[in-house]
């Protein structure tokens, strides 16, 4: 595997731990309010390759416990089981960051994950804002992780306009008896589309109208403001 980048400490990309963090190039999605999307759009090199990563990882051992591989999205990349397999084999807790899309990858990886986060970015119907043709994938992916043993959660990034009240019912049914839902804060900076950072981000009460719809669905909503 080969990678955008590496963030050698991370003390909120995985609850309770201290991660180093590994981001993958690509993305099937074009998300409007994407952060990363220089490497989801049009990723360039110096790629950091994959026994670069490992020895890199490996000399931090003393600084953290975890790693978390994100993106773009992880699940694109076939070699993404085998990978997550050598960061088992060598100690680390895995945590693996995935817009859904890619069921039967994701799967693979499960034996080899400690913890999943799985974007749910807005209601079905909107999802082809997001360049998906459908969300087939998605559901699949949702029911994976549900009925699954590995611990997961769900999160919503708030952004105005892909996630109002109504929208919050949808994805609210989306997740229904799942675990975990986190709704987290949008913050309307370097966007893939610069409309996306006039948005004014939604007050905190507000976010919490929303975690209020999605609560009857879900075992625990956290969230992150």
């Amino acid at each position: 595997m080969k990678f955008s980048g590496l963030q050698k400490i991370s003390l909120v990309d995985y609850p309770d731990k201290i991660a180093s963090v590994l981001f993958t190039p690509g993305c099937n999605l074009r998300c409007p309010f994407c952060h990363n999307w220089r490497i989801a759009v049009d990723p360039q090199p110096p790629f950091l390759q994959e026994g670069i990563a490992l020895e890199l990882l490996e000399s931090r051992k003393k600084y953290v416990d975890a790693v978390v591989v994100t993106g773009g999205e992880p699940c694109m990349h076939k070699e993404l089981p085998k990978f997550l397999a050598k960061l088992k084999e060598r100690g680390f807790s895995v945590k693996l960051d995935t817009n859904g899309f890619f069921p039967d990858t994701l799967e693979e990886c499960l034996g080899s994950v400690d913890y999943v986060a799985m974007d749910v970015k807005t209601c079905t119907e909107k999802y082809k804002l997001l360049g998906a043709k459908d969300t087939a994938g998605l559901m699949r992916t949702m029911e994976i992780l549900k009925t699954g043993k590995v611990p997961y959660e769900f999160r919503t990034t708030a952004v105005p306009e892909l996630v109002t009240a109504q929208d919050a019912t949808c994805i609210g049914e989306m997740v229904k008896g799942s675990k975990t839902h986190a709704l987290q804060q949008y913050v309307p900076e370097d966007t893939l589309d610069k409309r996306y950072q006039t948005l004014k981000p939604y007050p905190p009460e507000t976010i919490d109208d929303l975690a209020k719809i999605i609560q009857p669905f879900t075992e625990k909503v956290l969230i992150r403001i």
